[in-house]
């Protein structure tokens, strides 16, 4: 087994302030797109609603006009 290796302190601390960098954007980003994805859902929910309605009103005029 090879014995570890002596990392610099410079080295470490690069690599742990880009972490923290990436862990902050990732946390600023996520909260920018929270609320536009939610607003989307919202919108995508009431177009669900809105064609199941149209659906329903055409299914019903379908079948009261197969009078057979």
């Amino acid at each position: 087994m090879v014995p570890p290796v002596q990392v610099s302190q410079l080295n470490k601390l690069g690599r742990y302030s880009a972490l923290f960098l990436g862990m902050a954007y990732r946390a600023k980003r996520y909260n920018y797109l929270k609320p536009r994805a939610e607003e989307e859902r919202r919108l995508a929910a009431e177009e669900k609603k809105r064609m199941s309605r149209i659906m329903t009103n055409l299914d019903s005029i379908l079948k009261s006009r197969d009078i057979t």
